[in-house]
């Protein structure tokens, strides 16, 4: 289903503007779910049409380890567990309670589907960690559970539903990909054709270096920004505080709008008090449209070269290895791998280099080579004459 992503500097009112995106929606006559890992401003809970989802991460941990270890337990009798009450909270487990509250609201069968979802992802740093998060998992599980590890998962799970063997605790780790592997296959977070990310940001020469710096991390996940709301000065100001404030906004405005187009939202003396407030502060916003753009090879002079859109990345900030199949690539503080295609597997990367650096048009461009030791002969021997 469409989502809405708000992310932004942290107090620059992302979670006021995600709550007004929502009441829009649901006055619109579209079924809408909020979700949010903070209380929703006053009258969002009670608008007709929408439903709030708070994502709270110690509720979610608890519940997971009071099943896990209940089975657990009861496969391994001599191990003693704490109880969920117990349980401190890793690092990375809020994002991952919003990643199962949006597998919940996409899985939900109890009533009409969702028409949209409007996500409130917090500060800029959490919502690149939460962007981030499927690929991450799914790298993670590739290399803990490879495919000759997943054969032999199932051949005991026959022999432990046979009785030939006892069920263990690996079994009962291995049991529970599939349900991890379904919400990750369900996240849509990346998909620009699923997902529109609009910033929230206050037009001060600090939030554009920010917001550069979340784009480029977007780009590494293969999403963009949509559109920047910028919290704007209310008019009819006067003084020299005020002319001076509204002349750095100008510049701040006119910078932000090299990162995605913007619109304005006037400041108040106040937060929204109800529903109606919080209505008053947007118009409609436009949801996701178009496709992704998926990297592909293109044929240059001696090989190929794939390249990978990282505005505003500096040379400083990129690194690009080679791991079996996988390009990776970090930038912004993030990190991705990409599976290669069929082609570039077979091939030797021979160059790396970041173009336009600094730029909306930055850009990462691979070079690569037929590797010898993979092209069949007759085939590299008609890639020599071709070029």
């Amino acid at each position: 289903m469409p989502t809405l992503l708000f992310t932004g500097p942290g107090g620059a009112g992302t979670t006021t503007l995600a709550a007004a995106a929502a009441v829009r929606a649901a006055r619109a006559g579209r079924r809408t779910v909020l979700v949010t890992r903070q209380d929703p401003p006053p009258g969002a809970a009670t608008e007709p049409g929408l439903d709030v989802v708070r994502a709270e991460p110690r509720a979610e941990l608890e519940s997971l380890w009071a099943g896990w270890a209940a089975e657990l337990t009861a496969t391994v009798p001599d191990l003693a567990l704490p109880p969920a009450t117990s349980v401190v909270p890793v690092p990375g487990v809020g994002e991952l309670a919003v990643l199962a509250a949006l597998g919940r609201v996409a899985g939900d069968r109890s009533g009409a589907p969702a028409d949209l979802v409007v996500l409130d992802a917090g500060p800029l740093e959490t919502a690149a960690g939460l962007l981030a998060l499927p690929g991450t998992l799914r790298w993670w599980l590739d290399q803990a559970v490879p495919t000759r590890v997943r054969v032999l998962a199932a051949v005991r799970a026959a022999a432990v539903r046979t009785g030939t063997l006892r069920r263990g605790a690996a079994d009962l780790a291995l049991g529970a990909l599939p349900a991890l592997e379904a919400l990750l296959d369900g996240a849509t977070l990346t998909d620009p054709a699923r997902t529109a990310v609009w910033f929230v940001a206050p037009p001060r020469p600090g939030a554009v270096a920010g917001l550069h710096a979340a784009t480029t991390a977007l780009a590494v996940h293969g999403q963009r920004p949509v559109g920047v709301l910028a919290r704007v000065l209310p008019g009819g100001g006067t003084g020299a505080w005020w002319a001076a404030r509204a002349t750095e906004q100008e510049a701040a405005l006119d910078a932000l709008a090299g990162v995605a187009p913007v619109r304005t939202v006037a400041e108040s003396a106040r937060a929204p008090e109800d529903a109606d407030a919080l209505a008053a502060l947007l118009t409609d916003l436009p949801g996701p449209a178009g496709g992704a753009v998926v990297p592909a090879p293109e044929r240059v002079d001696g090989g190929w070269r794939l390249t990978l859109p990282l505005p505003f990345a500096e040379r400083s900030g990129v690194a690009l290895t080679r791991w079996e199949d996988d390009l990776v690539v970090t930038a912004a503080g993030t990190r991705r791998s990409i599976r290669l295609d069929p082609l570039l597997r077979r091939c030797v990367v021979t160059e790396g280099s970041l173009v336009d650096a600094g730029t909306a048009a930055a850009r990462l461009e691979v070079g690569f080579a037929a590797d010898p030791q993979l092209w069949p002969a007759d085939l590299l021997a008609a890639e020599g004459r071709t070029r």
